[in-house]
């Protein structure tokens, strides 16, 4: 079906209505700080960084962000073609069902929503972690893990039952947090020239990330890996189209900002990491027992250490903002499956006042602490089996449907012809084409290096799980859309069907 955007900017709709969420909730700057804090850039440096630099590429663990960031730069400029004709909170989803088949849609959809549902509760068990360390350390107060991970799957409740724009002014709270105290630290590096080996160029020349730069035992492609994995989740620009003002603009310009933005600040982050600690300095302190250190020694070097306690505390708030963006995210592709009527209908329902999608985020609270409560009675480690071993399986799904995504662009462009104005050689065919098979070239990566990426917990059944959950989440799914082709096509056609004509 295709639904017309409201002329109310609030949400209008009585309890059971099952239309559109609150339009013109955020604008470009807060689309941008939901991809952003999704990425979570403090955790991307503190815990991405030391894995490269010590296991993966070395000191050239910045020329893999540099690598990472040309790669999906191309693969967005397709993604953002397609955004500009489709608007829906469906994303992945309603792109490849309208772009490409309906067959192939379903079973993205899935993959997706079942990565982000599981994700929220992964980033839990990181703020549950990084929550007792803290409160540990510097009150000497000593709780469960579980305490720390209620209070958060609450509060996340609590901020996402309001409209978009709620869980947006919080998220840029914390992100600005974020941004200053890592640019703080990497200014502080530069201004002083760097540490005892000074400022290191060749960290930042992109052969160095295929190489493994004079590391033992050292993998480049790993070190490319957790580069790739800290950008995952930037779809979500599209998930909240559907909310945002004018998302024919939007979108696309909230997509490039924050690749390329994330991209530089990354980069540049995690050079001045490496300048600061040296050439053999840095992979020593990488391979270390504690591996934070690899960020946290030069901060207690050049700034001082009332850093190091700072980022320790913002680290809990950014897992924090991270977990509350992913909610978002997986809320409204539950709300998209309700909608559509693939899920059960009320999954669809719109608050009458804040027009937020408040079944379907109750549900993905409801089902985050479900997994806590099992890795609980399991006696997993929230970090290490938790949140590790789902981020894996989240990058391995979504960098999959970002490869269905490519190729749907190139359909709707130039198989079904569908919008001859938009459509060019260079940016809805080549671009999808380098796009899709550096995104190929990442999953090589993922499957190659998955045991040295999961660490201890490789030893675990989940982990050895990994390769047939991703399977059945996308076999399952695409058998059922062939089967309602042929004997339910009225069920069929509801797949991916909740586009909007925006606007102008």
């Amino acid at each position: 079906m295709t639904l017309s955007a409201p002329n109310s900017p609030q949400g209008t709709q009585d309890p059971g209505s099952h239309g559109r969420l609150r339009p013109n909730a955020i604008g470009l700057v807060g689309v941008v700080f939901m991809v952003v804090a999704f990425s979570a850039p403090i955790s991307a440096m503190t815990a991405n960084v030391p894995v490269a630099v010590g296991y993966g590429n070395g000191i050239g663990a910045p020329a893999g962000f540099i690598v990472a960031t040309i790669v999906l730069t191309i693969f967005s400029i397709g993604f953002v073609a397609l955004a500009k004709h489709i608007t829906a909170a469906g994303a992945f989803y309603t792109f490849i069902s309208q772009g490409w088949s309906k067959v192939m849609g379903l079973p993205a959809g899935i993959m997706s929503m079942f990565v982000y549902m599981t994700m929220e509760a992964g980033l839990v068990g990181l703020f549950a972690a990084l929550s007792d360390q803290a409160f540990n350390s510097t009150f000497d107060i000593n709780m469960p893990w579980q305490v720390y991970a209620a209070i958060g799957l609450i509060v996340m409740a609590v901020l996402s039952h309001f409209d978009i724009s709620v869980a947006a002014k919080v998220l840029g709270v914390v992100l600005v947090t974020e941004i200053l105290l890592l640019a703080s630290f990497a200014f502080s590096v530069l201004f002083h020239g760097g540490g005892d080996d000074g400022i290191i160029w060749r960290s930042i020349n992109p052969a160095a990330a295929f190489s493994t730069n004079g590391i033992a035992g050292g993998v480049a492609g790993l070190g490319l890996l957790f580069a790739f994995w800290s950008w995952v989740g930037f779809e979500a620009t599209a998930i909240f189209g559907e909310e945002s003002r004018d998302p024919k603009r939007i979108v696309p310009q909230a997509t490039l900002i924050a690749v390329i933005g994330i991209g530089v600040f990354y980069t540049f982050i995690s050079w001045m990491i490496v300048s600061g600690t040296g050439r053999e300095g840095s992979v020593e302190l990488a391979t270390s027992a504690d591996p934070f250190e690899l960020i946290l020694s030069p901060t207690r070097e050049f700034l001082g250490g009332w850093a190091v306690t700072a980022f320790q505390w913002v680290a809990i708030l950014g897992s924090f903002a991270c977990a509350l963006a992913i909610h978002n995210s997986a809320s409204r592709y539950l709300f998209a499956f309700g909608r559509d009527r693939i899920l059960p209908h009320g999954l669809g329902a719109v608050h009458p006042d804040h027009g937020s999608p408040w079944v379907a985020s109750l549900t993905q609270s409801i089902f985050a602490a479900v997994l806590v409560v099992i890795t609980s009675i399991a006696g997993a480690d929230p970090y290490a089996v938790l949140f590790g071993l789902v981020a894996i399986m989240a990058t391995l799904s979504l960098l999959f449907v970002q490869v269905l995504c490519s190729i749907s662009v190139i359909v709707y462009f130039h198989v079904k012809g569908e919008h001859p104005e938009t459509a060019s050689w260079w940016r809805t065919l080549l671009s999808p084409i380098i796009g899709g098979a550096g995104m190929a070239f990442v999953i090589y990566l993922l499957v190659s290096n998955m045991t040295a990426a999961a660490g201890a917990a490789s030893e675990t059944l989940l982990f050895k799980l990994i390769p047939y959950i991703v399977t059945l989440l996308f076999v399952i799914p695409f058998l059922t859309a062939l089967y309602w082709r042929a004997k339910r096509p009225d069920k069929y056609e509801t797949i991916g069907s909740s586009v909007f004509e925006e606007l102008k």
